[in-house]
């Protein structure tokens, strides 16, 4: 059935829910250290305690999207689109007046679930409205993922800068998902999968090359959150800037990876999408390693804000190519390379807590590097066995 609308309108509407999406993953970064000072008392919170907070998000996420994938294929995309903003709202709200740090931390959970909820339906929507260009418009809609970002922290660094501080930034950032819950209801929906028929997860998981992709975007996803959650601390606390200057360093990384995906978008047809991951696996290890050791802060600085544009093709262009491959794999198949993606942020942000709390924040950050590193030999494997 088609929609009731044109696909160009419910296209755009999808990637300002991917902002609506990207406030539950920005936002914590830019007040880990004010909500280290807020929850932590005199000594503050450990940098496991923080990091905690970044799994916890992510695993509300994965929740999310495990939960909600099955039952999108059997009840459409449009309750799931509208419940996915309806939880960021309530959620901000909660978090916005969560008076202890266990009370933030399943406000926080409770907002990666609805975050979860729109990664898994916004792509096989997208895929479903743009059949002839599903590359361009997946990396474009992952693009406003970090257009989402630059707004998200954006409006906390101002509200720092301002005195406003955590809880009036998460009353402020309320206005979209609320705004995209009450455009959403009148539309109608695509279908998630082809005249064909919906390909059967259980099929799907027999496939050697689909456990492939799997554990490839994961390390994309370990890639992008092991810099993105901890960039503006390391700015703070290992290279010495002020707290202005991490806002800042996080927000131009994120400018960074929205430019990298346009760029991979705009590029459809050019550029073959497994050379683009490649080479975007190996400059990310040799950026990852220079923003960690290198002497100088502004040039470590500068090369974890690159590492934005070099890390941001990872994610979105191996779900391309996987829906390139079984294009009928419906919302299921989008929740589990959503799932396996976002265990990369649960387990990535913990680990580089825990080598900072063994040895420093240096070496924390140069953990993540082991992602992209083994991400390339994948990803090499994967462009061998692809399907003519």
């Amino acid at each position: 059935m088609k929609p009731a609308v044109a696909p160009r309108l419910l296209t755009w509407l999808c990637y300002a829910a991917m902002m609506s999406l990207s406030i539950g993953l920005n936002l914590l970064p830019v007040f880990l250290t004010t909500l280290s000072a807020v929850y932590g008392g005199a000594g503050g919170l450990t940098q496991e305690q923080l990091g905690r907070l970044g799994a916890i998000t992510f695993a509300g996420l994965v929740t999310g999207i495990l939960v909600a994938g099955p039952l999108a294929d059997r009840w459409g995309a449009k309750p799931f689109a509208l419940l996915g903003n309806a939880l960021i709202a309530l959620s901000l709200i909660a978090a916005a007046f969560a008076p202890t740090y266990a009370l933030l931390g399943t406000a926080i959970f409770v907002l990666g679930m609805g975050a979860g909820i729109l990664d898994m339906v916004l792509s096989p929507i997208v895929a479903a409205l743009n059949p002839a260009r599903r590359a361009a418009a997946m990396n474009w809609l992952h693009s406003f993922y970090c257009v989402g970002a630059v707004v998200t922290i954006l409006t906390g660094t101002l509200a720092l800068q301002a005195g406003l501080g955590w809880r009036a930034s998460c009353l402020l950032l309320l206005l979209l998902p609320a705004g995209l819950m009450l455009a959403f209801a009148p539309l109608r929906f695509p279908e998630m999968s082809g005249a064909g028929g919906r390909l059967r997860l259980r099929t799907l998981v027999r496939q050697i090359w689909f456990w492939v992709a799997l554990t490839a975007i994961m390390l994309g996803g370990a890639t992008e959150a092991g810099m993105a959650q901890w960039l503006p601390a390391y700015a703070e606390t290992a290279l010495h800037y002020p707290v202005w200057v991490g806002g800042t360093a996080l927000l131009l990384f994120s400018v960074m990876m929205a430019a990298g995906r346009m760029v991979v978008g705009a590029a459809e047809g050019r550029w073959n999408p497994y050379a683009i991951m490649a080479w975007g696996s190996g400059l990310s290890v040799l950026l990852f390693l220079g923003g960690s050791f290198f002497s100088a802060p502004w040039l470590a600085l500068t090369a974890c804000i690159a590492a934005g544009f070099t890390g941001s093709c990872l994610w979105p262009t191996m779900l391309a190519v996987t829906a390139d491959r079984y294009p009928d794999g419906g919302a299921s198949m989008y929740g589990a390379l959503g799932a396996a993606g976002n265990v990369g942020g649960i387990c990535m942000p913990w680990f580089v807590g825990v080598i900072a709390d063994w040895s420093d924040l240096h070496w924390g950050l140069a953990i993540s590097a082991l992602a992209p590193a083994l991400m390339l030999p994948l990803v090499l494997g994967l462009r061998r066995t692809k399907a003519k």
